[in-house]
């Protein structure tokens, strides 16, 4: 497996060079370059949506300065049952919800990323190891627009008593 290492935010919108300042709104975006996952960070007025290239992207607001961010106390065993409920799921917001908490896995040191594939279906799927019990996982990646992103993180957190 590979570890990145990938640097924190820049708060310097990449397309109009402006500095983001606290209240901002912005998207950053990873995307493979050199062999490296590369963070790049846009304003909210300045984002056309994600390049064709990104791995991964997200939105947030740059904190206040000084400002330390609460961290919310996660239970991964609540999670990773969330998670494996919707094993079989073929409903949509059960496949939105289910890419979620793996990704939330993922940052949580729980899974590993191990492969991607594609289904029979000609889906992409994500393939995690758990790192403690090492059960293999197949995730489909439902390639989330912007607003349904926003949908399931809610949700994510709502279910998570993050709110």
């Amino acid at each position: 497996m590979t570890e990145y290492d990938i640097q924190g935010p820049t708060r310097i919108c990449s397309a109009t060079g402006r500095e983001l300042k606290p209240g901002d709104r912005f998207f950053a975006v990873l995307a493979e370059a050199g062999g490296k996952l590369v963070r790049t960070d846009y304003s909210a007025e300045a984002w056309t949506g994600a390049p064709a290239s990104a791995v991964a992207y997200w939105a947030g607001k740059v904190p206040a300065v000084g400002h330390k961010p609460r961290k919310p106390v996660v239970n991964d065993d609540l999670l990773l049952d969330c998670f494996d409920r919707l094993k079989d799921t073929a409903d949509p917001d059960g496949l939105n919800f289910r890419y979620v908490a793996a990704l939330l896995l993922m940052r949580r040191k729980r899974f590993k990323f191990e492969d991607a594939a594609r289904d029979e279906s000609g889906r992409d799927v994500l393939i995690l190891r758990d790192a403690r019990g090492g059960a293999v996982h197949h995730v489909v990646d439902p390639r989330l627009t912007d607003d349904q992103i926003a949908s399931v993180q809610t949700e994510v957190f709502r279910v998570l008593g993050w709110e």
